[in-house]
């Protein structure tokens, strides 16, 4: 369940108080502040700031807002992501409208009024201006961002995927995040370090026609889930 650290930056703002289901997680150094309203089985990354205190933030249930990213708005705006809204490490949102199961990239900026379409992905670095709507199911790249394909299927039950493990995120951190002591001998480390279950392959087909088309696509790395941030293309 959700427990507020007694040091956890939660403030409250003229009578609006922020309000978290019990299955979500927000880490002890987030800051929210205010009208901010979070459902089921959200987490929240360290450092991310939700300030509720010019309109409201409502995050619903499986959405994942990440490290260091800013969620904002102009007085009077209310912020909105949808379901399984997925925001990557770094992003600001101000004043937007995010729809269900879309991807906003790392670093990207969605300024005041835009609306993103369900299931679209923003790639990372994006800058998307005031008052553009991106329609579902496409992807959106560049300053100021553009439409430059319409996703798949394959593309769309790939990003849902990997969601799905911020979906299960929150219940981790409850159940396994503690303060420890560093270890300082590299030679136990073999002895006492877990192995890590690798995670599925991706759609090497898919990806490289991306690639080879010059789009921003999904980022990359080994053993590391690949639909959770993007990357531009050269």
């Amino acid at each position: 369940m959700f427990v507020k650290n007694k040091d956890m930056p939660i403030y409250s703002f003229k009578e609006f108080i922020p309000v978290v289901d019990p299955s979500s997680f927000v880490h002890p150094t987030a800051t929210l502040i205010g009208n901010v309203i979070i459902g089921k089985k959200v987490y929240i990354g360290p450092n991310a700031v939700l300030r509720g205190d010019w309109g409201l933030i409502h995050i619903e249930d499986g959405c994942n807002v990440q490290e260091n990213c800013v969620i904002h708005m102009f007085p009077g705006t209310t912020v909105h992501l949808e379901q399984g809204s997925h925001i990557g490490h770094g992003a600001i949102i101000h004043g937007a409208k995010l729809g269900k199961n879309c991807l906003i990239g790392m670093n990207s900026v969605i300024m005041d009024d835009v609306v993103v379409g369900e299931n679209t992905i923003v790639g990372a670095l994006s800058m998307v201006k005031s008052n553009d709507i991106l329609p579902p199911n496409s992807l959106a790249v560049g300053n100021p961002a553009k439409v430059v394909k319409q996703l798949s299927e394959d593309q769309i039950d790939w990003k849902t995927k990997g969601t799905e493990y911020y979906q299960r995120l929150p219940s981790d951190c409850q159940e396994s995040l503690k303060e420890c002591n560093l270890l300082n001998q590299l030679k136990i480390i073999d002895q006492c370090r877990p192995q890590i279950t690798k995670l599925g392959s991706h759609p090497k087909k898919q990806y490289l026609k991306a690639l080879n088309k010059n789009y921003l696509f999904l980022l990359v790395r080994r053993d590391v889930l690949l639909s959770l941030h993007t990357v531009v293309t050269s």
